[in-house]
């Protein structure tokens, strides 16, 4: 399945597909977009084109990723775990054993450089350029996505730093509050790598935020990635080919050739704003706090460029699909820290750091707890407030499911764990920010050694019946009932226990 180079071929794809929808009428970034948005995504609708934004001199394309078939046409996959699968060949690099490991391991290494940005001379990112008193953010069509934000934000950027310390690019997705014609003000969280590099820049530091990527480098910019691993490789490493790279005009990074607008600009160490309040996709606002202010010495663009945008709030949202992404991209890397674990889900309605269910293969008393600790030490996961964790054969996808066993196995008293820890910035619930409980549930089936009465085994038809009934099917004249499936393959964990 070919993979969209940018935006444009992006657009021609959804187009092509049926996934996208030109609005010809004019609509207001101011509060408009979003409430068409919102209902769009609701009902699994389509990708968004506003042609006609008022105040504006762009159109602006939203709701691109907003299901699951978009963000495999994106991809380029059947399946979303399909990208697990490409990714985790970057993570799980180990020295090779004989002489076919090597091979494999030549191929991988080999595509892992073919992936590294590729810088060229020209851009159509710089087929426009305005400087000076041409610098207008106003031209854009910026939203006010909800109506106590404080201001219009800019939502999908990629945004591009450089490690001070070592000259390592990094790549995030921050929101920006326009505060004028020439300047924006930067959400640099507390945990996020934009901030780290800011921190350790003495004076001013250079920026450039790109807008209207091909949509798998736009979704990397938000893919939680270590910080030694460039963003653009792991684009250009799932695209197939580099990402290509120009010289920024006014700073002395390299940005995307192809994206639609680059804001190249700088931020001063101390020079600080009001920012927000936000409208954030753990359905509240977020208050004002004191964030950077980046300053745009130059806006470059394509002709006739269209913005991006994503509107974040209750869920579900468009970044349900970002969010979901990264969490199937990502299992094999936590399954390579963690390898017990056979599945995880984010639960969208969890705000993806609020809640996460795992699956794992038990094999001792307390290894539901070892895995808690575990992932509330792994990366971005360490945000996560609440952890269940259940057997392997439960299917963490089935909330149903899910909550069944931790209906049927938790002893409130025994099986839940509470501690502390780093929250996430946005969290509102907890005391103290960035810090508050955290909650651990162990809904897996016990054994004697940990302090259990004999567990009972539970219900389940026999597999000769269930052939039976399946051979039969069309006699009993059921035909619009929904046969069930078949017996699922079990290694209880309470026969572990019992060793």
């Amino acid at each position: 399945m070919a993979i969209a180079r940018d935006l444009r071929e992006w657009i021609a794809l959804l187009e092509r597909e049926g996934e996208l929808v030109r609005v010809t009428a004019e609509v207001d970034p101011h509060l408009e977009v979003t409430e068409i948005v919102d209902r769009t995504v609701k009902a699994g609708g389509p990708a968004l084109l506003f042609e006609n934004c008022k105040g504006a001199q762009h159109p602006l394309l939203i709701n691109q990723f907003g299901t699951e078939r978009r963000m495999c046409l994106a991809f380029g996959v059947e399946r979303l775990d399909d990208l697990g699968a490409q990714l985790g060949e970057i993570f799980e690099l180990q020295p090779p054993e004989g002489f076919a490991a090597k091979v494999r391991g030549l191929k991988t290494l080999k595509s892992i450089a073919d992936a590294r940005p590729k810088v060229v001379k020209r851009g159509v990112c710089q087929e426009v350029v305005l400087t000076g008193d041409d610098v207008d953010l106003g031209h854009l069509p910026v939203q006010t996505a909800w109506p106590d934000d404080g201001g219009p934000f800019i939502t999908l950027p990629a945004v591009i730093t450089r490690d001070p310390r070592t000259g390592q690019r990094n790549v995030g997705m921050y929101r920006m509050q326009v505060l004028g014609q020439r300047s924006t003000a930067m959400h640099w969280q507390i945990h996020k790598d934009g901030r780290a590099d800011h921190l350790f820049t003495e004076g001013r530091m250079e920026v450039a935020v790109a807008l209207g990527l091909d949509p798998v480098s736009a979704y990397s910019a938000s893919a939680p990635l270590p910080k030694h691993i460039d963003e653009l490789m792991v684009a250009g490493f799932l695209r197939g080919e580099p990402v290509e790279l120009v010289r920024g005009v006014t700073v002395d990074l390299e940005v995307p050739a192809n994206a639609e607008i680059v804001l190249e600009g700088y931020i001063d160490q101390g020079d600080l704003t009001d920012e927000g309040p936000f409208g954030d996709h753990t359905g509240f606002y977020t208050p004002t706090e004191r964030f950077p202010v980046f300053h745009v010495t130059a806006i470059t663009m394509r002709k006739d460029a269209i913005y991006p945008s994503i509107v974040v709030g209750k869920p579900p949202q468009e970044d349900a699909w970002l969010g979901k992404a990264t969490e199937r991209i990502f299992l094999p890397a936590v399954r390579l820290t963690v390898p017990e674990i056979v599945d995880y889900d984010l639960p969208a309605a969890g705000a993806f750091h609020n809640l996460a269910i795992v699956s794992i293969r038990k094999a001792f008393p307390g290894h539901a707890r070892k895995v808690m600790h575990a992932i509330w030490g792994l990366g971005m996961l360490s945000l996560t407030k609440g952890i269940v964790i259940v057997d392997e054969h439960v299917d963490v996808h089935d909330y149903g499911q899910v909550m069944f066993y931790v209906g049927a196995n938790v002893d409130p008293k025994r099986d839940v764990m509470i501690t502390e820890g780093p929250l996430d910035h946005l969290d509102h619930a907890p005391t103290l920010q960035f810090f508050g409980g955290k909650i651990g549930v162990d809904a897996t089936a016990k054994g004697p050694l940990e302090g259990t009465r004999d567990w009972p085994p539970e219900i389940e038809m026999s597999e000769e019946i269930r052939q039976l009934v399946d051979s039969r099917w069309d006699e009993y004249g059921l035909g619009t009932v929904v046969p069930a499936p078949a017996g699922r393959i079990r290694q209880s964990s309470r026969r572990l226990l019992r060793r």
